[in-house]
């Protein structure tokens, strides 16, 4: 794998995390019955990846998988978590769906 240039790890870490959502997954559907508590902007996503599902709070770049109790922040992080990968492989994945 061509090395990771610093302006491209910053641009995948500042990604809104709606559009690797859209990119990275086979069915993501926002609720729009979702009303946030805490922060304005947050939406709440019903996703599947293969086989699995998962309920994303996402605000900008950060997301909170509500079921597993965890999150983070950028397309990086998100790919590592939908698909349980590395991160030079969360990166070649990213590359190939053009985020």
């Amino acid at each position: 794998m061509a090395r990771l240039a610093s302006e491209e790890l910053v641009r995948l870490r500042q990604v809104k995390a709606v559009i690797a959502l859209v990119a990275l997954t086979d069915y993501a559907k926002r609720d729009i019955t979702f009303v946030p508590t805490k922060s304005e902007g947050t939406e709440r996503w019903h996703v599947a990846v293969g086989a699995s599902h998962f309920e994303l709070l996402l605000n900008g770049s950060k997301f909170f998988d509500t079921r597993a109790k965890t999150g983070g922040g950028g397309a990086i992080d998100l790919a590592i978590h939908l698909y349980h990968l590395s991160f030079n492989d969360a990166i070649g994945l990213l590359r190939k769906r053009s985020v």
